[in-house]
């Protein structure tokens, strides 16, 4: 066997040149090298300058050719002119040496052994590895390039970047992939060539899924393809009549999706502007206008039918929907036949160029303009930028020109035409046919890689071109073939791991399972395109698990599919706002709350209608708001839970003007809460002797303010009366008698020390102390918690309750019963109801169910079971833990509606309470949170907005300044509940400037101060 090695030796380049293969070759020939596997190929550019250092065996030449001669090797030389071997570029970032010693083929170890059986040993096999070296892309190479489209990614996504970027990321308005529940009787138009198509489409629901279809395909003559814009739509019309005329369905008004295959600039699922004609297509009067609105018009025009346009469709989104009815995890569409692209579902928030943070869409790529900006021009080869200077649109679409049927079986021609040129194939002989742009067809490409009549394949084809091919011919355009193909579907794979990394990235999980719907001649037809494409997705993202399948009729069946899905959105859309609509309150239902407010507070006041009153306005006994100058050490006591706190209040005026608080906390076993009152005081008095002496005070009488959260009648501001244990407390012997006695007989039992009992108080009046103090125009308390109340200064004329009509004592309103009367029957909810029916105390405190923290979370969790009920919500599948009564607590409705929180982490939440939820589902619980809780914040808006016009009113003025001093967990930790109080309060009470100051310690720090006021005035009534 005869071996020749060309090399081509630069000019003062010393007695040797080095190959990276290790193998150093100096003037005379080695002995022939072992086989140069694809692992150890030298990487020799056969583009620019270099040529390729061609190893051959006298084998490679057809029956009757002779061997290479060394004048036929100058010649060969010298037609390539004086060129200079160079090395080629290291692959995409990967050193020269790893990128050489991990030159991997696809499927290489397999062809092998097949070649071998078919007789062309390896090395053979190696001659053409070697001489299409750069086509064969390493895993580096690859992960490179994936990364590469990450970022091209970014840019089309971006508002900033996008006009410059080459892959445009098309918003579609395409929300929602299907979940299985589309049921109707729908349209489909597919134009995108000389014919198109009319298909009706009918998907049922009833448990089992299921698509039937009917369609009749029309031509477009040549002079319409040419012809105006209207006339092109007027034909279309009239074959959508004539379609609907056979199937006797013209009578009805079906909905109807548009698969447009041209460029297009989508501004609404039912909107699209014609960016420019291809394909032949020529209508004057279209490109720049929506074709929607074209088609419209044509069918109006005839007036014998009717049809509502609902989408327009590219095919790829049409392949991702079709393969998403049968599987639910289908988010990506990729079409690989005569072009490429694909689409998948992109977070709203990362979508800059449409409006709106929530929820996905489906984003078409347009990905074979991959590369237009240069970032792939490393890795084409001269083959490729022949291709394309070629083309109808050069320097456009060159990631479709390296992978898509257009352009595969042109590329293997170029390759045969230059090695036949050189030499290397056909004896160097070459045929008009092979020398004819168009004739070497993709088909043969995938005919010729089947495992076993390919070599026979190859002989037709290349016989049918004229040439008289030799085995080893047929065996070395099998192999050209196959590196070809495994290059286009290694790209593939690597911008399609770009885009589900993405996905992944954005659902924040560690292992991603999706699916990927597929079409096109190329992924459908070759023998081994799919399996190498699965195979390169996989290598580039071993942590997920990606299943592939088949669309059948995308562009069809698909355009179907987006409209079933868009008709059931809206229809749902409309059921669950049909729901919530009660909810939703307006300005004069607002302004009603308020007046209806207004006469509740009338008849609390009211010495004969007291005692029907809801709204109890009771008197508290605090007659004046601090005014900077209470000085002194004040002890409080809270008592309201499981837990008692006792406070040491330092008060300081004047230039170190504050408030400085040292507490301890001490819980209350059980066995006292429900033991006898005298124990549970004894306790009590316990906790504040142990304060006093932890803080160095035992023997020194202070004056004492005691936060009591109980419901009391007060007749005094040192005297209240408990009306009712609440809270788990029972303790016997306290009903019916006053706590502020109750104390002092156990301090006087411990005869340890004295205290001066001032006052007791409510955590509504602390919390406008508390307020008072920082703001002189403070002289209303809201708290908005687990439960709700308010409170504000009456003027002493109105409170019937007590005698004396001299200056202003407080009133502690006790809102949280307003309606209990049924004045806000007309309002309430079937959702009131129900959470109403179910609470500890049926028809009581209606007001406070419907606005604060302890029966927000359970309205919603009734919400969400309606609606799944009736299908609208996690595909009507109704958990247990939905079933569980209180499950949804309130603080997930702050979480919920937080602006930072993405819907990723509803999904969490949701998870968390056991729901399984998709991306819609999140967004519609988090719409639930969002009505619920703003009716709480309204309502809550128009009480308050009842009480500052009261006190306006009162003092006869124009314009009233205020302050409402608030505390409670849901006015300061829900994102939105604030605002919209704020706003409700605005609207409703023009002539009212209202400011809101956050309290802090209402309950503690606000007892203090309530008794360093006492103090103050009764000091000041002794002088």
């Amino acid at each position: 066997m005869i071996w020749l090695l060309l090399i081509a030796v630069p000019r003062g380049c010393g007695t040797g040149v080095h190959l990276c293969g290790g193998v150093s070759v100096g003037r005379r020939s080695p002995d022939p090298p072992q086989s140069i596997s694809s692992q150890t190929a030298p990487s020799f550019s056969s583009q620019g300058s270099g040529i390729t250092p061609l190893l051959l065996k006298s084998r490679l030449h057809p029956r009757g050719a002779q061997p290479m001669t060394s004048a036929l090797a100058r010649r060969a030389f010298l037609r390539r002119g004086s060129e200079m071997i160079k090395p080629s570029q290291p692959q995409l970032g990967v050193p020269r040496s790893q990128s050489q010693s991990q030159q991997t083929m696809v499927d290489a170890p397999r062809m092998m052994s097949m070649h071998t059986e078919n007789g062309m040993d390896s090395e053979s096999f190696a001659q053409i590895d070697k001489y299409l070296y750069h086509m064969r892309l390493s895993d580096e190479t690859l992960l490179e390039v994936s990364q590469r489209f990450e970022k091209e990614m970014e840019k089309g996504l971006g508002a900033e970047t996008n006009p410059t970027a080459s892959v445009k990321m098309l918003p579609t308005f395409v929300r929602s992939t299907p979940d299985g529940t589309e049921d109707g009787d729908f349209l489909a138009l597919d134009l995108g060539g000389t014919n198109f198509r009319v298909l009706r489409v009918k998907v049922s629901d009833n448990g089992l899924q299921k698509v039937e279809m009917e369609n009749q395909i029309y031509a477009i003559p040549e002079e319409l393809m040419r012809g105006s814009g209207v006339q092109l739509f007027d034909h279309i019309a009239e074959c959508l009549a004539n379609f609907l005329d056979k199937l006797q369905i013209k009578d009805k008004k079906l909905p109807l999706g548009f698969t447009f295959s041209f460029p297009c600039h989508q501004t609404k699922l039912d909107e699209s502007i014609l960016v420019t004609w291809t394909k032949g297509f020529k209508c004057s009067s279209v490109e720049g206008r929506d074709v929607v609105s074209l088609l419209r018009k044509s069918i109006k025009k005839r007036g014998d039918f009717d049809i509502d346009i609902v989408a327009v469709v590219n095919d790829t989104v049409g392949t991702m929907m079709t393969c998403g009815y049968d599987d639910h995890n289908c988010e990506v569409g990729l079409i690989v036949g005569t072009g490429t692209n694909a689409c998948y579902m992109e977070e709203m928030r990362h979508i800059d160029l449409v409006e709106g943070d929530e929820g996905r869409m489906c984003i078409n790529m347009e990905w074979g303009a991959f590369g237009d900006d240069g970032v792939l021009n490393d890795i084409r080869t001269e083959f490729d930028r022949e291709i394309d200077m070629g083309s109808l649109n050069p320097g456009k679409q060159l990631f479709e020109k390296m992978i898509s049927g257009m352009y595969m079986g042109e590329l293997v021609r170029l390759i045969l035409v230059k090695m036949a040129k050189e030499g290397l194939l056909f004896g160097g002989r070459l045929t008009p046919d092979l020398l004819t742009t168009g004739h070497f067809e993709t088909r043969f490409v995938s005919a010729i890689e089947k495992e076993k009549e390919g070599l026979q394949k190859a002989h037709e084809i290349l016989s049918k071109l004229g040439l008289e091919p030799s085995h080893e011919d047929c065996l070395a355009t099998l192999r050209i073939c196959q590196i070809v193909s495994t290059r286009s579907a290694s790209l593939c794979g690597a911008t399609l791991a770009a885009v589900l990394r993405r996905i992944k990235d954005n659902k924040g999980v560690e292992r991603l399972r999706s699916t990927v719907g597929v079409d096109g001649s190329v992924y459908k037809k070759h023998p081994h395109f799919a399996r190498r494409l699965h195979k390169t997705v996989r290598k580039l993202l071993p942590d997920c698990e990606i299943r592939f399948i088949r669309s059948e009729d995308g562009s069809g069946k698909g355009a179907a599919m987006v409209t079933a899905v868009a008709y059931r959105l809206a229809a749902q859309h409309k059921a669950r706002q049909k729901i919530l609509e009660p909810l939703k309150l307006s300005h004069e239902q607002l302004l009603e709350v308020k007046g209806r407010m207004r006469i509740e507070m009338e008849k609390g006041l009211g010495k004969e209608t007291h005692a029907e009153a809801t709204v109890k306005m009771l008197p508290t006994y605090v007659c004046s708001t601090p005014d900077g100058t209470e000085k002194g050490d004040f002890l409080a006591l809270d008592l309201g839970g499981t837990n008692f706190r006792v406070l040491l209040v330092r008060v300081r005026n004047g230039m170190r003007r504050g408030v400085e608080m040292h507490n301890k906390i001490y819980s209350i076993p059980v066995e006292i809460m429900q033991g006898t009152g005298e124990e549970l005081f004894d306790h009590i008095v316990h906790c504040i002797s142990d304060f006093l002496e932890y803080m160095g005070m035992k023997g020194v009488s202070l004056p004492l303010g005691f936060t009591f959260s109980f419901p009391c009648q007060q007749n005094n501001l040192d005297e209240g009366i408990l009306l009712k244990w609440t809270k788990g407390f029972k303790a016997t012997g306290c009903e019916g008698e006053d706590v502020v006695g109750l104390l002092k007989e156990a301090i006087h039992r411990r005869e340890e020390f004295d205290l001066d009992v001032v006052a007791v108080v409510n955590d509504t009046v602390g919390t406008m102390m508390t307020c008072g103090y920082e703001d002189p125009y403070c002289e209303v308390g809201l708290i908005v918690g687990t439960g709700s109340n308010a409170c504000y200064m009456e003027e002493m004329r109105n409170v019937e309750l007590v005698e004396g009509d001299e200056g202003r004592m407080c009133v502690n309103m006790e809102w949280g019963a307003f309606g209990d009367s049924g004045c806000l029957d007309d309002i309430r909810t079937e959702f009131d109801l129900a959470v109403d029916e179910l609470s500890l105390n049926p028809g009581k405190q209606r007001f406070e169910k419907m606005i604060s923290g302890m029966y927000l979370g359970e309205i919603v969790r009734n919400i969400l079971m309606d609606f799944t009920k009736k299908g609208l919500l996690f595909r009507g599948r109704i958990s247990e833990r939905l079933k569980t009564r209180g499950i949804f607590e309130t603080k997930f409705l702050s979480q919920i509606e937080s602006d930072c929180l993405a819907l990723l982490q509803v999904r969490s939440i949701l998870q968390h309470l056991g729901l399984e939820s998709t991306c819609d589902d999140s967004i519609i619980v988090k719409e639930v949170c969002t009505v619920v809780a703003r009716r709480a914040a309204q309502l809550c808006g128009a009480g308050m907005a009842a009480v500052v016009d009261k006190i306006r009113e009162n003092r006869g003025l124009d314009f009233l300044k205020i302050t409402v001093g608030v505390d409670g967990t849901l006015y300061k930790l829900h994102p939105h509940f604030s605002t919209v109080m704020h706003e409700t309060v605005k609207q409703l009470s023009p002539k009212c400037e209202v400011t809101f100051l956050q309290s802090e310690d209402g309950s503690g720090k606000g007892a203090a101060l309530i008794t360093a006021v006492a103090c103050r005035i009764r000091e000041a009534g002794q002088r």
